[in-house]
């Protein structure tokens, strides 16, 4: 390894720039953090604090991973994505364009986070999960199976989507609320407290659906 000191942002530091497992010189890590031998490091990635890189990850563009959080399995981070505090992406999870994975948060299995999502708390995502667009996905919500959030909606609280469900819009998922099967949930619509909503169920416009309420194959506006 080449040992100098760079900047990540916050002064120098000892760092050392990662060597791939073909030889080529990869993006720069700091001494405190940890970029295993069998880890893939390109362009301006950047690895520092005590963050982790191990297996057979990837990350580059100008991805960055720091404080404690983890990437691991076969997972890649790239283009402008953060992953930081103690957040986890790994399995063959992908998260990049402006995507942000932090607190405690986790994206796994083949879920992908993109665009401007933004995944945090003890939210997780996984499955075939895709999160994008400027959706929110937080708290200890889950999100997982074949389901997309996506546009200005949020899953949060201990609320989950599952199935092929889909929220976007600016709707709102949250409490212990689930949502699953082929049900949507878009425009202004709010799924909280104990409801469920599962089937074909179409959730839309200004429409709330709480409690304890069940909604299936039906459409609310």
């Amino acid at each position: 390894m080449t040992r100098t000191t760079y900047d990540f942002g916050n002064g120098e530091v000892s760092a050392h720039r990662h060597v791939n497992p073909d030889g080529s010189l990869g993006g720069w890590v700091a001494d405190t953090a940890t970029v295993f031998p069998t880890a893939w490091m390109f362009d301006n990635a950047r690895v520092f604090g005590n963050a982790e890189v191990s297996d057979n990850a990837e990350v580059y563009g100008d991805a960055r991973i720091s404080g404690n959080a983890r990437v691991f399995g076969n997972a890649e981070v790239y283009d402008n994505a953060r992953v930081y505090d103690n957040a986890q992406v790994f399995g063959n999870a992908q998260v990049f364009d402006n995507a942000r994975v932090e607190e405690s948060a986790k994206v796994f299995s083949d879920a992908w986070a993109f665009e401007d999502a933004l995944v945090f708390g003890r939210a997780s995502v996984k499955g075939d999960a895709r999160v994008f667009g400027n959706a929110q996905v937080y708290g200890n919500a889950e999100v997982r199976g074949h389901t997309w959030v996506s546009d200005n909606a949020w899953v949060s609280g201990d609320a989950e989507v599952s199935g092929s469900a889909q929220v976007y819009g600016n709707a709102g998922v949250f409490d212990n609320a689930e949502v699953y099967g082929n049900a949507r949930v878009f425009g202004n619509a709010w799924v909280y407290g104990n409801a469920g909503v599962s089937g074909t169920a179409r959730i839309s416009d200004n429409a709330e659906v709480y409690g304890n309420a069940e909604v299936c194959d039906d459409d609310y506006r």
